[in-house]
């Protein structure tokens, strides 16, 4: 969309508040990448809500020119329900890490997609705790020496992809940090998806996890290792698109453009919109070094949606109810006037 035809430029989404994230944190490109997609979508500022808990990502609302709430730990995902719920126009942002989603958050985090309400959420995914210094999170590697697990942590790490999926979500896609021009386009195609949209950031902790990415998202590695999906297109990768996917049996399978005569045909064109989630759990498994990392929009398929659904009962009763107002209802049945 030409620049000069959007109501706000993406700076002028941004707040008076100056901005307290750490040099080098991965968040100030994902809040570029947001404001961006405000601008190319033309939200007006008074359109928009943003919803945190607790954590580095948290403090989104403040540096945006928006509605905002910066909620409690664990809980800006049942905040969020209530604020779609009590106004449906707004579009309502979730902005939550990996702890405050997926810990202590991880009852509302399931329950949000399994009703699938109208709003986005972000999942700043940097694999530790870095408000509280630097504690494993339900992400963080197996075998990482934390402050918290100075042996190494012996849990096994969530895989978001499965969780969403699992819950029963609609959308899904992840996008590195590094890559502002993806995340915007994803995040754009999230606000347009009516139900909830899941979108997991790769983000980096300069501080207390940095690099823990960067097998993904390094210049030297990106081409390599990320595999970037898109709707109705092959699923190609490596310098020059030289190699792909394709099924082998029940399991995806690398192969080379040109060797054992392999061909572009044979290569697999991803549909994001294929209601079976069979082979979109396949890509959000894949991980190094048998497999690139699936990057951008992995799964958009149309649903119910509950707070359509839910406006549409209220309408319903109100329609088939005798009583339409709460005087009526005051004055109704047995009533007497004192004077």
């Amino acid at each position: 969309m030409d620049t000069l035809q959007c109501l706000y430029k993406p700076k002028e989404y941004a707040s008076d508040q100056e901005v307290k994230w750490c040099p080098g944190c991965g968040d100030y490109a994902i809040i570029n990448a947001v404001q961006k997609a405000f601008s190319e979508l033309n939200l007006k500022k008074e359109e928009v809500a943003i919803i945190s808990g607790i954590g580095c990502s948290s403090r989104f609302p403040y540096y945006m020119d928006t509605y905002g709430f910066h909620t409690i730990h664990g809980r800006p995902a049942a905040i969020a329900t209530g604020v779609k719920l009590a106004n449906p126009d707004l579009s309502v942002w979730v902005v939550s890490g990996d702890g405050d989603s997926l810990a202590i958050g991880g009852n509302h985090f399931i329950h949000l997609i399994r009703r699938n309400i109208n709003l986005n959420l972000l999942l700043f995914n940097n694999e530790i705790y870095g408000l509280t210094k630097g504690q494993h999170s339900p992400t963080t590697k197996k075998g990482l020496h934390t402050k918290s697990a100075p042996y190494g942590t012996i849990e096994n790490p969530f895989n978001v992809g499965e969780l969403v999926l699992g819950a029963q979500g609609q959308f899904f896609a992840r996008v590195p940090d590094t890559d502002v021009k993806l995340m915007t386009s994803v995040f754009i195609e999230a606000e347009k998806h009516q139900g909830t949209s899941i979108v997991e950031v790769l983000q980096n902790c300069v501080i207390f996890n940095d690099e823990t990415h960067a097998s993904v998202t390094s210049k030297e590695n990106k081409i390599k290792n990320q595999l970037i999906l898109e709707h109705g297109k092959p699923m190609l990768f490596g310098e020059n698109n030289s190699k792909g996917l394709r099924l082998n049996g029940l399991e995806l399978e690398v192969v080379t453009i040109g060797e054992n005569g392999i061909t572009e045909s044979d290569i697999l064109v991803h549909d994001a919109h294929c209601k079976s989630p069979v082979l979109h759990q396949m890509l959000i498994q894949m991980k190094l070094p048998d497999y690139p990392v699936a990057m951008g929009l992995i799964r958009d398929v149309e649903s119910s949606v509950y707070d359509k659904e839910f406006h549409g009962q209220i309408k319903a009763g109100k329609a088939e109810g005798k009583i339409k107002s709460v005087d009526e209802l005051f004055f109704s049945g047995n009533t007497f006037q004192v004077n």
